[in-house]
């Protein structure tokens, strides 16, 4: 069953004094996420990727089209009880203690009094909070917040995540630390779709990835699929500075360490390189093909203009 279908959802706002000039946030977005996939929804700011998050939550009406999510219509109230959302910017009161903070996001989940006090202390240990329980929230730092927000955003054990934005604006402790959580979310069997601009992080941890751009689909894949694709140049790295100017004749993209030389060429070149440097008396260390990666991806979909179909 996947977990999220979208058919042709789309959403445009009225903006300007009157209201009256049409502006187009989400152009009709059909996609599919299977169940227990870690899905990346990239995009420039602005690109739509919070829009089309608010209106997978309901907290905006779409202007067109629908979705399901987890085999049901998106609007259906039982459909909530298996989602969990962190958004980007999240306000959580100053002089509420982290467990507080949880209690009150699992009463809201419908939990009893006793699966309360077991999963608030479950879900601190699990974000790498469990001393911080009785500090207040106006103590914790931009990393701890983050942690606490995907701790209220598990705390029921739903089903589906909505992340916006999860790594925006932490160290790369931080980051690494919400890319340990989410992998572990993923080898549970939960589903999570979180959208980010940080392409490490998309490249790291996601199964597929989905490019927006100006509120419209440009492309998704399968991020293995993405990086495997040979990009038609080599690297080779030599000891030896003697071989530097004949690679530098032949037009390679030297970088010299000392005696230690990188160059990146064409595959095409790679004979007369490596002529160059034994010529030189240099010694080959290596020589690895270069593959595209999510970042040539993700660039090349902000210049097409044509949206790929979604699979």
């Amino acid at each position: 069953m996947a977990a999220i279908e979208t058919f042709a959802l789309g959403k445009t706002y009225l903006a300007g004094f009157l209201r009256k000039r049409p502006k187009i946030a989400l152009k009709p977005l059909t996609l599919t996420v299977p169940e227990g996939e870690v899905f990346g929804y990239l995009g420039p700011n602005g690109a739509g990727k919070t829009t089309t998050l608010k209106l997978l939550m309901g907290l905006v009406f779409p202007s067109g089209g629908s979705a399901k999510i987890l085999g049901r219509d998106w609007r259906d109230p039982a459909v909530r009880v298996n989602i969990g959302f962190l958004p980007e910017q999240p306000y959580f009161y100053d002089y509420l203690t982290a467990s507080e903070l949880l209690d009150y996001y699992a009463q809201l989940s419908g939990l009893a009094a006793s699966q309360r006090r077991r999963r608030i202390g479950e879900m601190l240990a699990r974000v790498g909070l469990p001393e911080a329980g009785h500090t207040q929230l106006r103590k914790f730092s931009k990393g701890m917040l983050q942690r606490v927000g995907i701790a209220q955003a598990i705390i029921h054990d739903p089903k589906l995540i909505f992340l916006d934005e999860p790594m925006s604006g932490l160290d790369p402790i931080g980051r690494r630390e919400v890319r340990d959580l989410i992998q572990s979310l993923k080898d549970e069997g939960k589903t999570v779709f979180f959208s980010t601009h940080i392409l490490s992080d998309a490249e790291a941890l996601c199964d597929r990835v989905a490019v927006l751009h100006k509120g419209e689909l440009r492309g998704i894949g399968v991020v293995q699929d993405l990086l495997a694709r040979f990009s038609g140049n080599v690297e080779i790295i030599w000891d030896g500075a003697a071989a530097l100017p004949a690679l530098q004749a032949l037009g390679c993209e030297c970088h010299p360490t000392g005696e230690t030389i990188r160059a990146v060429l064409a595959q095409d070149q790679l004979d007369a390189a490596i002529d160059a440097i034994r010529r030189a008396h240099g010694r080959l260390m290596s020589i690895t093909p270069v593959r595209a990666s999510l970042e040539d991806y993700f660039l090349e979909k902000l210049n097409d203009t044509p949206v790929e179909v979604a699979r």
